[in-house]
């Protein structure tokens, strides 16, 4: 037989060439959940030199998280594809689940909202850890104002007051813009005393 050649078997009454093998988890990369293994028997017999078989988690034999540990042994049945040696049924020894890897691939997408802005600039698109610009004098989140954070904004404050206030008052935006009014006239005739 040629290098990973397999005797001919029947399965499941359509023909396939499958072999079992033996040996251990090369290496597999939990997030892209694929991996190769290195055989070291096929078929009952050593190999003189260990051959790469790809395994996906799919025909991984076990519950919960499919993933292989560096190292593992395990039993296996292959086939020859197009692309080399691949798994077709992957368990432990003796048939038993693999073990898998106890640890689990960290998220590869970051979730950002649409609203998410940058606290040093204010813009969209980053955070301030990836803003470009230098550190920004810190300000009011509420009002912009560089003079007090939003915890001691007296625009926030008062418009709190007013949403609290009884039900017949005016809302925010008046009672702002006639504060303002207001607070003109006193200048303009303090000016003109």
């Amino acid at each position: 037989m040629a290098e990973g050649g397999c005797a001919h078997r029947q399965e499941e009454g359509s023909a396939a060439d499958l072999c079992r093998g033996s040996g251990v988890c090369k290496w597999f990369n939990m997030r892209m959940g694929f991996g190769f293994l290195s055989m070291s028997s096929r078929d009952g017999a050593v190999l003189e030199e260990p051959l790469d078989v790809f395994v996906h988690q799919s025909k991984l034999h076990m519950e919960g998280f499919r993933s292989l540990r560096e190292g593992e042994d395990l039993e296996f049945t292959f086939k020859k594809s197009s692309k080399g040696l691949e798994s077709v049924w992957v368990t432990g020894p003796n048939g038993a689940p693999c073990l898998g890897n106890e640890r689990r691939p960290k998220s590869t997408q970051k979730r950002r909202s649409r609203g998410d802005r940058c606290y040093n600039c204010g813009g969209t698109g980053h955070h301030a850890k990836e803003c470009q610009l230098p550190p920004q004098p810190k300000k009011c989140h509420f009002c912009q104002s560089v003079s007090h954070m939003v915890a001691s904004c007296p625009l926030k404050a008062q418009q709190q007051q007013q949403q609290h206030s009884s039900p017949g008052s005016q809302g925010p935006a008046t009672s702002r813009r006639d504060e303002e009014e207001g607070q003109s006239q006193t200048t303009l005739s303090k000016h003109f005393e």
